[in-house]
């Protein structure tokens, strides 16, 4: 039987014709010919206007590319790219897998004796101020591009949202904010804060004298100092080397560098004094013939509920020198972090000054972070500096807050550009003195470098019984007003100062490391109106002397050759020291004494101690000091990496750091 369809295949095949390769041929010719003339590809293309040539054909070619690359579409195309782009870079510049370029400039530095430190800014007592709302800028005739506000850089500085590090605690108060507590976040890339170009040449003055002299025991056997626990000068040192340069010498104050570390001394037992001293006597590690005898005041540390309710006023410099990332924006996130350490019963004001002087927000229960949070969001910089203006308004808002048995600060957050209605530089210091017998203490917070005023900061403090700290990233601002803040603002002991007497039977010579702003005179010491250093709660204060025993190899002075040979006192046999401390309770006039007989081999160098002492090395080398020798970085470096101990917040290791990014810098 026969298939239908095989007839049908054989009749399509009969009907197809067979190919013919010549006429194949000649198709594919005339198809090249037809795709030359349509390319353009005949032997010589005819100058036209629609095809000129020469420099006139190369103008009209970037005419149509031009139109071509501005039409809508192509516009379209081109912003969709550039977004998504940004979209693809900024969480990789955020999460630091792109490097950043820092312009750096090589700061030069004014540095100012220890007597122009003592006349701060002036400030005249005037007129009783009202507060009044900020006054509103006028718009300036042409917006510069792309300008960003402050506000919004300290609502979302570099990606960081402080808002989303919150952490719920139980209040009293119904409100949702007011439960809110701000906690810097353990993986902030500090760089954040760190891009803005530094100092510039004569832009930034320091607090600073001389290094301590060597003194001979037979002179002068009695050295007299205030204690101090500012810590400013060992962060502008570690800005200064993340930046990538050393620091100006007189930018280092060595007994700050110690300082700035916890410690865990014996405290006093209940009973005892405010603060307990610890006096050890041990190896100098630059110098074999040398010793160093360590003295370190522990405060003690009271309960948090049974310390008394705090009213705080922040004064915060809203000038325009403030406009920086590392200012005001670092500034606004730092006061966020406090306000989780604040209970219901404190308060708090906000007072700024540019141009004028101007109240925020009144008092303020501390539980109410809305009122708080919203006043900080407002703050905007923009116009000169009228700090004593400012100052006089804070002292005034916080007379009006100040309570019996309540702690009354003021906390003055500037870069230090003092520069508008100062007439009188010793004003201020009676001013704030003033103040300060009346119980309410000033402190001062550091932002910001490149017009950095060390100098006006490390006065107002001094002359205020309050502390000095200079903050650049929010790790420094969660350790100075989260992890320190009760030893920052609750004093329990004021007007504390040290007093040694050498004996010379048996100290030849010694120096003092450091402390040469908090020098005193010998009869300073038993006169109460003289201010000095504060203690607070937990802190520890420490200062390190060299001594060269008589005898010693290391003696570098010849004994006078007609003056009468000293003896020692009659009973002080054997003794290499005596030690008296005067401090004042808070709030007191009259001073106690404290008393302590000092012996060679007197106690034991743990790696408390050790590790001082590497940090007292590292700042002498940072100075330059001539009594080093050849002690060098590497040697600073293996003594405190041996010491780094108890170490929970990482100050000590982050310490380590600076020390090799300091040798790397100085090869």
């Amino acid at each position: 039987m026969t298939d239908p369809l095989d007839g049908l295949r054989r009749a399509m095949g009969d009907a197809t014709p067979a190919p013919d390769p010549a006429r194949r041929i000649a198709n594919l010719a005339r198809a090249q010919g037809i795709f030359d003339r349509a390319q353009g590809a005949a032997a010589e293309p005819r100058p036209t206007r629609e095809r000129p040539d020469g420099w006139t054909a190369l103008r009209h070619g970037a005419d149509r590319m031009f139109v071509a690359l501005t039409s809508r579409p192509a516009l379209v195309t081109t912003t969709g790219l550039a977004a998504l782009s940004l979209v693809i870079a900024v969480p990789m510049i955020r999460e630091g897998t792109v490097p950043r370029l820092q312009p750096v400039d090589v700061p030069a530095t004014t540095i100012v004796s220890q007597d122009q430190v003592s006349d701060p800014l002036a400030i005249d007592e005037g007129p009783e101020i009202t507060a009044a709302p900020a006054p509103s800028k006028p718009p300036p005739a042409v917006a510069p591009p792309a300008a960003v506000d402050s506000r919004a850089r300290s609502a979302r500085v570099e990606g960081l949202e402080v808002a989303e590090q919150a952490r719920s605690l139980p209040s009293s108060a119904g409100d949702p904010a007011a439960s809110t507590v701000l906690l810097a976040p353990s993986h902030t890339d500090e760089r954040d804060f760190r891009h803005e170009t530094l100092a510039k040449p004569g832009s930034e003055i320091f607090a600073n004298a001389d290094p301590q002299p060597l003194k001979i025991a037979a002179e002068e056997p009695v050295s007299t100092f205030a204690i101090d626990v500012d810590t400013a000068s060992y962060a502008v040192i570690r800005s200064s080397l993340m930046h990538g340069f050393l620091p100006p010498r007189e930018a280092v104050r060595i007994e700050e560098m110690i300082n700035y570390f916890p410690y865990a001394h014996p405290e006093p037992a209940p009973g005892e004094a405010p603060f307990r001293p610890t006096v050890t006597v041990t190896e100098t590690p630059w110098n074999s013939d040398t010793q160093l005898l360590h003295i370190a005041l522990q405060g003690r540390s009271p309960a948090v509920e049974d310390r008394p309710p705090l009213n705080l006023v922040f004064l915060v410099d809203t000038s325009g020198s403030m406009d920086a990332p590392a200012k005001l924006p670092l500034l606004v996130q730092s006061f966020r972090l406090m306000l989780g350490q604040l209970r219901a019963q404190d308060q708090i004001a906000i007072a700024t000054y540019a141009g004028s002087a101007s109240l925020v927000l009144g008092a303020t229960p501390a539980d109410d972070r809305r009122a708080i949070l919203a006043a900080l969001s407002q703050l905007d910089a923009g116009g000169s500096t009228a700090g004593a203006e400012g100052l006089r308004l804070a002292y005034q808002t916080a007379e009006s807050m100040a309570a019996e048995g309540e702690v009354t600060r003021v906390i003055l957050a500037t870069d230090g550009d003092f520069n508008v209605g100062i007439s009188d530089p010793d004003a201020l210091q009676d001013f704030i003195a003033r103040k300060r017998r009346s119980g309410i203490y000033l402190s001062v917070l550091g932002f910001g470098r490149g017009n950095l005023n060390d100098a006006t900061m490390q006065a107002l403090a001094q002359n205020g019984n309050g502390q000095a700290a200079y903050i650049d990233t929010l790790s420094e601002a969660q350790k100075v007003l989260v992890d320190q803040l009760t030893g920052a603002l609750f004093p329990i002991a004021d007007d504390v100062k040290v007093q040694i007497e050498f004996n010379p039977a048996v100290v030849a010579e010694y120096r003092l490391i450091g402390y040469e702003t908090r020098a005193l005179r010998r009869e300073d010491f038993n006169n109460d109106r003289v201010d000095a250093g504060e203690i607070g709660a937990g802190h520890t204060v420490v200062a390190i002397y060299e001594i060269t025993p008589v005898g010693s190899s290391a003696v570098l002075g010849d004994p006078l050759r007609y003056a009468d040979p000293r003896e020692a006192s009659q009973g002080a046999d054997g003794e290499l020291a005596y030690l008296r401390l005067r401090y004042k309770k808070p709030g007191e006039t009259t001073s106690q004494l404290i008393k302590l007989a000092i012996i060679p081999g007197m106690g034991t160098a743990n790696a408390d101690i050790r590790f001082a002492i590497a940090i007292a090395g590292f700042g002498q080398i940072l100075r330059d000091s001539r009594y080093l020798g050849n002690w060098s970085y590497l040697d600073a470096l293996s003594l405190a990496e041996a010491n780094v101990g108890d170490d929970p917040f990482g100050y000590r290791r982050e310490a380590v750091t600076l020390i090799h990014l300091a040798k790397s810098l100085s090869d």
